[in-house]
């Protein structure tokens, strides 16, 4: 991958004919759901990480549910947060200096970590 995002640098990757068409809300929020659900790091934290952070003199249903609702609660707000600043710099990661810029870097960063995990293997 890192190689490819070099090549893709250094010869331009080809320019799309037309903006494709972007994912519907439903489809996205489908998408993060089914992600989501079948992400099994989710599950060790909410049956290994999250009763371990519930309050020892609640009740365990309440201490559970109420620590998934600030989960996601913060997760919302995190993500939000996250869509507005990529939407208000979308502009700028658009330009053809920029994204060369960032293929490059990301190229030279994936051959690293590969280089590392051949080494350390």
């Amino acid at each position: 991958m890192g190689a490819q995002a070099l090549r893709e640098h250094r010869h331009g990757a080809p320019a799309p004919a037309a903006d494709p068409p972007g994912p519907t809300a439903g489809s996205a929020r489908r998408t993060g759901l089914l992600c989501t659900l079948f992400n099994p790091k989710i599950a060790v934290f909410y049956t290994g990480l999250l009763p371990a952070l519930a309050p020892p003199r609640w009740p365990a249903a309440w201490a559970m549910a109420l620590l998934v609702l600030l989960h996601v609660g913060l997760t919302l707000v995190w993500l939000g947060c996250y869509v507005l600043l990529a939407s208000r710099a979308r502009h700028v990661l658009e330009r053809p200096r920029v994204r060369r810029t960032l293929e490059r870097a990301t190229g030279v960063v994936l051959i690293g970590f590969g280089v590392l995990v051949a080494v350390a293997a």
